[in-house]
């Protein structure tokens, strides 16, 4: 099986990379889901604060690739030729993903911050930051988990700067070249 993992800061299209693969017929496990599920467990709102606020207590319990061990279980689960792993954080989840999967390939999806923000303010998720200060606040957050780190150990990067409809093809073209 080869297993794809997809980091990016948030907002950068990890998402949309991600209902691409889908679309293409291959699995999509997003890490984010792992952390969602303990909010849920916890019956507190899906908010941006909750959220975080699950991440860092999963990871301090459990270490910094607490969310990646819980998201490898799902990937074992298939039995697909090819996985997408979307919303790797760190660079602790990258070592445990390269340990425990012989084909591991890690994408970075990149784009500037005043293109996230503006995607952000845009899309309506219940966790989206809507102002300068709250999407720092969050990009350093992440980055206390090792994203920087993590995106620079990327195999391959792809900016979505551009339309999305050159983004899609990029994507497309990315996924082509796996099979």
């Amino acid at each position: 099986m080869k297993v794809v993992g997809v980091v990016g800061y948030p907002a950068s299209g990890k998402g949309e990379f991600s209902l691409i693969a889908d679309e293409l017929g291959i699995p999509v496990i997003v890490m984010g889901d792992m952390i969602r599920r303990k909010v849920i467990q916890e019956e507190l709102a899906l908010t941006d604060e909750n959220i975080g606020a699950a991440a860092r207590k999963l990871r301090s319990e459990l270490g910094m690739d607490a969310v990646a061990i819980l998201t490898a279980e799902e990937v074992r689960k298939l039995s697909s030729a090819i996985v997408v792993i979307d919303g790797i954080r760190g660079d602790a989840e990258v070592a445990y993903f390269r340990s425990v999967f012989s084909d591991f390939s890690l994408l970075a999806i990149t784009a500037g911050f005043e293109t996230r923000l503006l995607r952000m303010q845009n899309r309506g998720r219940s966790d989206d930051t809507a102002t300068p200060e709250t999407l720092r606040s969050r990009d350093e957050r992440e980055e206390s988990f090792g994203l920087a780190r993590a995106i620079s150990l990327a195999d391959m990067r792809i900016e979505n700067e551009s339309s999305r409809d050159e983004f899609i093809s990029r994507i497309r073209s990315y996924l082509g070249g796996l099979s």
